[in-house]
């Protein structure tokens, strides 16, 4: 019996190794028709494992020969592939259509009902024309029938059905009292004028009117048949004069508005105390505008992050503190009675393989809003891509939050990545937006499983509209200062357009030891997430605070760019209480200030009457060569008393043309800032003249995004 049992143990054992043997590793590329995909899902349909293709498309799964292994990607068709002999297999996802949406448009408001997988209804407040108009465009395919299922009592109403494409090719055909006309005749007629709404499919269409109605028919009977007996062409006509309005299309973005930095006087306002920010929200969401064709509020753009968006060739440190230091001093590309100084913060690069155990919390909204295809299916892909960067001794917790909090997933090993794609993709859109109640249970999930010395952080993904319970920025501030206080940093992941709320991002960021981005493609998700992982969810420093003292001697005036609502009183630069931004790993922080020289005039600024009680004369006959001082405070990620770097600024200007590629191009990205929010200090504003500037520096750009800078300033003009 005994030997039967090792006999068994043995064939086991055998059966065992064989089936190790036999297992091997796949690897590829997936892509569509145009570029690599990140963040598809790989599936092994027999062994369940599972991978995901990172920024450039690239996998990695193990399975033998027989397998299935699925790939799958929103808005294309999945693709199943059969492991053979081979060992590389690269894959070509096609774009899938896919079902979108039934929008109920009546008299008084829309009632979006979503049957993919999003399981959310909303009602939203707009006009009807509105409504049409934010459909037209973004809706491929739309089909027509009359109200069965809507409201209840509900005036007569449009009900519209569609399936989205990338190809505009499956367009039905419209009809306007017999005529045949274009889609954009939908987004001209006024719903009050419509008698009744008829739907033909299939058959019942091509019998009638042929292959062209191979995608169905629309057919729109109008009240006394206003439109009956006039070509398509007279339609188009007439429906602009009777409706000849344009109503705004509906945006309920929110931005804070600030005051631009003006020049100051050293002998009145010796000392210049602000926090580093790293933020590069306001340029993906200012390039999400421009690429829109929209008008970009001047509100939403905050020229520091505009800057600190790009890479800056800044040299490491090279002694024990996480940052270096460099400055650059010419003349101004936009005034010339004025010089810029440049100052410069490098992050020192920590090693993938020194980086602490993450301890983190994904906090994510799960509301009515977050329905749309650039929010929460946008959001998943995104978390893929952060979720494939971490290590088996990472942890992941996932909270969402809608009318209410709720815990989905609890913290799980960073290497179970099968676990936690699953829960993101059980994730649906429904429900109020109590934004409060999530941040109380996610910080609350963090500190109980804090890692002393980890990386502990909350990673709030949303579209910033809370609007049930503490909802505030009022609020948003108070709470989140509170939770600060437990050492859990906090990154804001921001989605989506139309009700898109900034302003509480940006509260939420500043004032909670965070970092803040705006995801408008998976892209840039791609660069904030996975190229720019350690950078974006490491802290090397916190509380960073820059105190910079101008010598009067050489200085008339000068003023901060940007950072309006980093600004900070000088007695906040040595209190430890006063919270400041933190510097991530490899991460790079410029400052620009403007300066009018000693001895010259400028148009925009004027000397105040001097002080009858207080002597403001500067000391004479010191340090001539000296521009200023300049003072770093800084706490580590875990400490709570801060270190003080302090360097001297060289009173050397040199000529714009012979200085760094950087210094070029970090003054385009600022001018063309500065031009958006239509600045009152700055004398020549000229596209052409930013462009050039910027092309002059156009180096270290691997990634393309400072050419990317520049299409967007053409497009702008």
């Amino acid at each position: 019996m005994k030997n039967v049992k090792l006999i068994s143990l043995g064939l086991a054992m055998l059966i065992c190794f064989v089936t190790k043997a036999q297992e091997k590793t796949i690897t590829g590329i997936v892509s569509d028709a145009s570029a690599p995909l990140p963040g598809v899902t790989i599936v092994n349909k027999n062994s369940k494992a599972n991978a995901s293709t990172n920024f450039d498309g690239k996998y990695t799964i193990q399975a033998q020969k027989g397998d299935q292994l699925v790939f799958s990607y929103i808005g294309y068709k999945p693709q199943t592939k059969k492991v053979g002999e081979q060992n590389i297999i690269n894959v070509k996802l096609v774009a899938d259509q896919m079902s979108l949406s039934e929008v109920v448009v009546v008299g008084y408001g829309s009632n979006v009902d979503y049957e993919s997988d999003n399981a959310f209804y909303e009602k939203k407040k707009a006009s009807t024309a509105a409504s049409v108009q934010k459909l037209e465009g973004r809706v491929a395919g739309l089909t027509i029938s009359s109200n069965t299922n809507a409201i209840a009592n509900a005036p007569q109403s449009i009900v519209i059905r569609g399936t989205n494409s990338i190809s505009s090719k499956n367009e039905p055909l419209y009809i306007i009292d017999g005529v045949p006309v274009k889609s954009n005749a939908l987004a001209k007629i006024n719903p009050n004028d419509i008698q009744d709404v008829k739907v033909l499919k299939d058959s019942a269409a091509t019998s009638l009117y042929g292959a062209r109605a191979a995608n169905g028919v629309v057919i729109i009977n109008s009240k006394n048949e206003i439109y009956k007996n006039l070509s398509e062409k007279e339609i188009n006509k007439r429906l602009q004069q009777l409706h000849p309005y344009q109503p705004e299309p509906i945006n309920d973005e929110d931005y804070e508005s600030f005051v631009e930095n003006a020049f100051e006087s050293p002998k009145t306002a010796p000392l210049s105390t602000f926090s580093i920010d790293v933020d590069n929200a306001s340029y993906t969401n200012v390039r999400r505008m421009i690429n829109n064709g929209q008008k970009v509020p001047k509100d939403a753009v905050r020229v520091e992050e505009m800057v600190n968006f790009f890479k800056y060739n800044y040299a490491q440190p090279n002694d024990q503190n996480p940052f270096a230091i460099q400055n650059e001093l010419s003349h101004s590309p936009w005034n010339t009675d004025t010089k810029i100084l440049k100052i410069g913060l490098q992050g020192k690069n920590i090693p993938t393989l020194d980086l602490p155990a993450s301890n983190l919390v994904f906090l994510i909204d799960v509301s009515g809003s977050m329905s749309a295809a650039n929010k929460l299916p946008l959001l998943k892909q995104s978390m893929k891509i952060l979720v494939n960067e971490l290590r088996a001794k990472d942890k992941v917790s996932i909270v969402v939050y809608a009318g209410a909090a709720g815990l989905v997933l609890p913290p799980t090993s960073g290497d179970e990545k099968e676990t936690i794609n699953t829960a993101l993709e059980k994730l649906n859109a429904g429900g109020s937006t109590a934004g409060g109640e999530g941040i109380t249970l996610a910080y609350k999930i963090a500190a109980e499983n804090f890692i002393k010395g980890g990386n502990n952080r909350v990673i709030l993904a949303t579209d910033g509209d809370f609007n049930v319970g503490s909802s505030s920025n009022a609020d948003m501030e108070n709470l989140i200062e509170e939770k600060r206080k437990s050492g859990v940093f906090l990154t804001c992941l921001g989605y989506g357009m139309g009700n898109y709320k900034d302003s509480k991002m940006e509260i939420l960021a500043n004032k909670g030891n965070g970092n803040y981005a705006y995801i408008d493609t998976i892209q840039e998700a791609n660069r904030f997430l996975g190229k720019e992982f350690k950078g974006s969810m490491f802290a090397i420093a916190k509380d960073v605070k820059i105190q910079i003292e101008f010598n009067p001697n050489q200085v008339k005036a000068y003023r901060l760019i940007g950072y309006e609502n980093r600004k900070l009183r000088p007695e906040d630069f040595k209190n430890d209480a006063i919270d400041a931004g933190e510097l991530g790993s490899n991460h790079s922080v410029t400052a620009l200030y403007e300066i009018i020289p000693a001895g010259s005039k400028s148009k925009f600024y004027t000397e105040a009457d001097e002080l009858k009680y207080t002597t403001t004369t500067p000391t004479e006959n010191k340090y001539t060569n000296e521009l200023a001082t300049i003072k770093f405070r800084y706490k580590k990620p875990d400490g709570d008393q801060s270190i003080e770097m302090v360097q001297t600024i060289e009173n050397k200007s040199i000529l714009l043309q012979n200085t760094s590629d950087d210094f070029k191009f970090s003054n385009a990205v600022a001018w063309f800032g500065l031009k958006l929010r239509d600045s009152k200090l700055i004398a020549n504003s000229s596209s052409k003249d930013i462009i050039a500037l910027a092309k002059q520096g156009l180096t270290n750009d691997s990634e393309g995004y400072k050419a990317e800078f520049i299409r967007l300033v053409e497009a702008a003009n």
